[in-house]
């Protein structure tokens, strides 16, 4: 659970490139100290698709012209492309007492709580983390735990071009069908959602404080 009475910082980072990002991450989490903020980067990637630190490559079926980047989370191939709200979640586990697994838990049941606030029926699955709809998976989870805090977080698929996702075994299922908030029937901007699944990802998480940033 969070600190009683502390926030989780939103921080909003627009349209960026992976790479870029993803070292920041790092470089975040190895400087923080005991009494660093938690903190959630709320972010908009340009095409990528990331390969996880044990992902196979033979998931990586034709990915033509977008760049492929192995990154050092969990889990297997993901594609990430504008239309996609991507959080990442850099907490200090040792603080709030959270195991890894009880974090993708809490992961997946505020991904949930925000799809039944619009009205959709959606659950995670014991053998492939994530959150789906009717079988298609709307929301990827991945990790990356170093000396105690996190990194790395969710993509939830809202307005985007679902196309790549057929160039690779999503998540390394073969034959996995995805799905967005916009073929739901629910016309959501980025920005509204994407403060929704923030505060449904702090509510779970045990943060009490107001949002910031």
């Amino acid at each position: 659970m969070g600190t009683p009475g502390a926030c989780l910082y939103i921080r909003h980072l627009g349209r960026r490139e992976y790479v870029p990002v993803w070292e920041q991450m790092k470089a975040f989490t190895l400087g923080r100290g005991t009494q660093t903020r938690d903190e959630a980067w709320v972010v908009e990637h340009e095409p990528v698709f990331t390969l996880g630190l044990n992902g196979r490559r033979e998931h990586v079926l034709a990915p033509g012209e977008i760049p492929l980047v192995g990154c050092d989370r969990g889990g297997q191939v993901t594609y990430h492309g504008p239309g996609q709200i991507v959080i990442y979640l850099l907490l200090d586990l040792r603080r709030s007492g959270l195991g890894v697994r009880a974090l993708v838990t809490r992961m997946e049941r505020a991904v949930i709580g925000f799809l039944a606030a619009q009205g959709i029926t959606a659950q995670a699955r014991p053998d492939a983390p994530g959150v789906y709809v009717d079988s298609r998976k709307i929301a990827a989870l991945g990790l990356r735990v170093t000396r105690g805090c996190s990194y790395h977080g969710l993509a939830f698929n809202l307005d985007m071009d679902l196309a790549p996702f057929g160039r690779i075994d999503p998540c390394g299922h073969a034959g996995l069908e995805v799905t967005q908030l916009r073929d739901l029937g629910v016309g959501l901007g980025w920005e509204e959602a994407s403060w929704g699944l923030c505060r449904h990802l702090a509510r779970e998480l045990g943060y009490t404080g107001e949002l910031s940033g």
